[in-house]
């Protein structure tokens, strides 16, 4: 649906609101209530809601709801996206829209419902026909030629939850904070190609990595290509391509230049997903207040709108986070199937050490 319809549709609904024209469940929505005001008028949604209108516009549009309950979509992304900006806490929507907190809480689970099933719109691995695109652009953040056959970089991140009675211990990381992992690859600009969450805090990123679909059914990166991750990955030539520092402390000038380009390489999926806390930054500096087995649809429904507000130019900066924590090397024997890729590896390590510019003493002469 395009941008303008869309804008419309909220014009015209405020003014059925207004006049009471609108029979059922918007009857007994307080039209005069200052955050319906907001939502319904023509102001910046971005301090209320976190998105700006065009992205909240366009998230509108990609909803397809195939049965009306009787809110409407419109009204219902208002009521997620500001749940979503007040901790997800259903008492303070509740008294925003004046509306029951029963209701706000079927809206919620409703939205991140029809969310999830739309996210591969959003979410996905790029086609063949990009990937040249996304692998001049981790040669640009490299500073360095040799990475131009890189296609996104991965990470994980600690999602803090309040903990279910079963099993607590599981979610108690490392960090000494209960929480679940979000494990993102994401390509030059930012962008979430493959998402995968739920497992506990306590599981180490490199097994996460190995229950992930990306490496289960080796779908990322393609043949010739590698992904780049931190010291806390194992480097890998199979069943996928993944590349990471050399330990520290290097042996090398080699290795030290490598580590060097590809440091500036891979902290792009650190902004993004610095980004995506930022923008919902009541809900990721802080323990979600919802059950743990709901906490993977709603931050799966945050990296969808970060790819949303991305595709719209709705950028936010990213604040500093808690101080990062050395990457623990997961001790566990390399499991079937497992190639390491220290010899790929090497290979770009010398390849960045190639000089660009082809020095004259050592250029051929026509004597």
């Amino acid at each position: 649906m395009p941008q303008h319809t869309v804008t419309h549709s909220f014009k015209q609904l405020s003014l059925l609101l207004q006049h009471g024209l609108i029979r059922g469940s918007y009857q007994h929505l307080n039209h005069n209530s200052a955050i319906v005001c907001l939502y319904l008028g023509n102001a910046e949604l971005k301090r209320n809601f976190r998105l700006s209108r065009q992205t909240v516009n366009n998230l509108v549009s990609c909803l397809g709801y195939t049965k009306d309950h009787g809110w409407g979509k419109d009204l219902e992304v208002g009521i997620y996206l500001n749940w979503l900006a007040s901790a997800t806490s259903y008492r303070v929507v509740s008294e925003a829209f004046d509306i029951p907190t029963s209701t706000v809480h079927d809206v919620v689970h409703r939205v991140a419902g029809h969310i999830i099933s739309i996210i591969n719109r959003g979410v996905h691995l790029p086609d063949a026909d990009e990937l040249e695109g996304i692998g001049d652009g981790f040669a640009h953040l490299a500073g360095s030629r040799a990475f131009h056959r890189v296609a996104g970089s991965i990470d994980g991140t600690h999602i803090r939850i309040k903990p279910p009675a079963e099993n607590k211990e599981d979610y108690l990381n490392r960090k000494l904070f209960y929480s679940i992992q979000l494990q993102v690859v994401c390509d030059h600009k930012g962008r979430f190609l493959n998402i995968f969450t739920g497992l506990p805090g306590s599981v180490h990123d490199a097994r996460v990595l190995r229950w992930s679909s990306i490496y289960v059914e080796k779908l990322y990166p393609p043949r010739g290509w590698c992904i780049l991750g931190d010291g806390g990955y194992p480097c890998l030539a199979a069943p996928i391509s993944l590349l990471t520092p050399y330990r520290e402390p290097v042996q090398n000038p080699v290795q030290a230049r490598y580590n060097r380009h590809h440091s500036k390489a891979r902290y792009v999926v650190e902004r993004a997903i610095g980004m995506m806390k930022t923008r919902w930054r009541s809900i990721f500096l802080k323990a979600l207040e919802v059950k743990a087995t709901f906490v993977p649809a709603v931050v799966s429904t945050c990296a969808f709108l970060h790819n949303l507000s991305l595709s719209n130019g709705d950028l936010v900066e990213p604040e500093m986070e808690e101080p990062a924590i050395q990457a623990e090397v997961d001790d566990q024997p390399n499991p079937e199937g497992q190639v390491p890729g220290d010899n790929l590896r090497q290979r770009l390590a010398a390849e960045v050490s190639v000089p660009v510019v082809a020095i004259p003493a050592l250029q051929d002469h026509n004597y």
